[in-house]
């Protein structure tokens, strides 16, 4: 009787396996693997989303564009305002001008 508990679990642990791969077999050739086989060949299964993610790559670029506008403007007002005296006031700031 001894004998028969590992040769159980072998049959037991051949079947779970057999099972498993059957199962994985299903799911590669079922829509998740074929969408996933398409992922990986770089094909993408719908073309406006390939536009839309185009235009969203312009937009950004234009975004990071402005902001290095704004950033060296910002630079350059720092500097005109630091080379001045730290006693001089604009005209008219204070409501008497």
């Amino acid at each position: 009787m001894g004998e028969l508990v590992p040769i159980a679990g072998m049959f037991t642990g051949l079947i779970i396996t057999v099972a498993g791969i059957w199962g994985v077999v299903q799911v590669i050739h079922g829509p998740f693997g074929q969408a996933l086989a398409r992922r990986i060949q770089g094909r993408s299964v719908d073309p406006d989303l390939r536009a839309e993610v185009a235009e969203l790559r312009e937009q950004v670029e234009a975004v990071r564009q402005q902001l290095e506008e704004t950033h060296e403007r910002l630079d350059f007002t720092e500097r005109v305002l630091s080379q001045r005296p730290p006693n001089a006031r604009i005209a008219g700031g204070d409501g008497n001008g």
